[in-house]
């Protein structure tokens, strides 16, 4: 049977192919030969095609089979029941260099074969409605990820030295996460409750004065490429607070930019995309009407009404940096933008070492007290 994935090896010596963002070219780690992403494009077009194919024909019969089987999935058809409802969201496939079976989510687009190390892609799942328009390439390397975490780890004081020795952040992990980029049109108004104080002395007293004001404000905004994560397994949060990109470096979505990294495709569709989206743009439209109240003391907003019009969409995959690890039964996820290099995620609290530092500070403090102390008794006793 065809193969449905691609191994995008080098044509000098065989050897794996990975794409580097800093010579924005596929570099060989065995013999050092380089390629543009237009030459390895030209290479692999016609492997791709029969990948793509080949997938979409496996998927077309384990569609019909599990048809057949009445409610019996893809994957229970493929590899028997015992994996249960868990298998019904895996793939597998074939490596084509060593023939190991590669065991996958159903949305993983890019990964690697465990066993010979090369990088393999699956085409089939960036074919038609499902091809992204555009990729942002990494831009930084994972040597900058593993620096970038370890420096966050530093400005923590209370980090537990346990956690630091057993997260493994040597499995940093690059990947290309789906995005759904909305361009909007929003009408909004605005009421605000605004106040001028002032103050002066009459006598022996200070009287200030407060004067209220009812301020309406009304506008337009449109908006470029506002980002959604259409990944469920990334943190809405984590993917805003790493923001923002420079969507001028996006590129023409090419499978040539994905060697060396993990890709999946959406798993969460438009629609519920657009509704993040909605209430973004909605509440940047009232902060922006909110800034353009000027010359008064305070600003209260008290209402917003504002409609949004999609203008379009357009499906991306956004470079980023990720280390999961689990300590003491609690998982932390660390993400990093892969071209600009701002990082988030959460760190434990060591509770010794926060109650070691208040016991200093509470003896410290208490030394001062009792130095003050002394101090005025001597005082007294010298000006007596």
């Amino acid at each position: 049977m065809p193969t449905q994935i691609t191994n995008y090896q080098c044509p000098s010596c065989t050897g794996p192919l990975h794409f580097v963002g800093g010579s924005g070219r596929l570099e060989c780690e065995y013999c050092g030969s380089t390629y543009t992403v237009e030459e390895v494009e030209a290479l692999y077009a016609e492997k791709d095609a029969a990948a793509a194919d080949a997938k979409a024909k496996q998927d077309a019969a384990a569609e019909e089979k599990a048809q057949a089987a009445q409610g019996e999935t893809d994957w229970e058809a493929a590899c028997g029941s015992d994996w249960g409802a868990d298998g019904a969201h895996m793939r597998a496939y074939n490596c084509p260099s060593c023939g190991a079976e590669l065991i996958c989510d159903e949305t993983t687009a890019a990964t690697s074969c465990p066993y010979c190390g090369n990088n393999t892609v699956v085409p089939g799942q960036f074919t038609g409605a499902l091809k992204p328009d555009y990729v942002i390439p990494f831009q930084l390397d994972a040597e900058a990820a593993k620096k970038a975490l370890k420096s966050h780890y530093r400005k923590n004081p209370f980090l537990p030295r346990t956690f630091t020795a057993g997260n493994h952040i040597e499995e940093v992990k690059g990947v290309y996460v789906p995005f759904w980029l909305f361009d909007a049109t929003v009408d909004a108004n605005a009421a605000f409750q605004a106040t001028n104080v002032s103050s002066h002395v009459e006598g022996d007293y200070r009287v200030t004065t407060t004067i209220h004001y009812d301020v309406l404000r009304g506008g337009t905004a449109q908006f470029t490429n506002v980002p959604a994560d259409a990944s469920s397994k990334m943190p809405d949060d984590y993917m805003d607070s790493i923001e923002p990109f420079d969507f001028g470096q996006m590129k023409p979505f090419s499978t040539a930019y994905l060697p060396g990294f993990l890709a999946d495709k959406f798993d969460v569709d438009v629609k519920t995309c657009g509704e993040r989206i909605d209430r973004r743009c909605k509440q940047t439209a009232g902060d922006l009407l909110q800034q353009d109240v000027k010359g008064y003391t305070t600003v209260t907003r008290r209402d917003l009404r504002a409609t949004v019009q999609h203008d379009g969409v357009h499906y991306a995959l956004l470079p980023i940096w990720v280390l999961s690890t689990r300590w003491k039964d609690e998982n932390y996820l660390f993400a990093m933008n892969g071209q600009s290099g701002k990082l988030v995620g959460k760190l434990p609290v060591s509770k010794a070492r926060l109650w070691g530092l208040t016991a200093i500070l509470t003896a410290l403090f208490s030394a001062i007290i009792g130095f003050s102390g002394l101090a005025m008794k001597l005082a007294e006793l010298i000006f007596s």
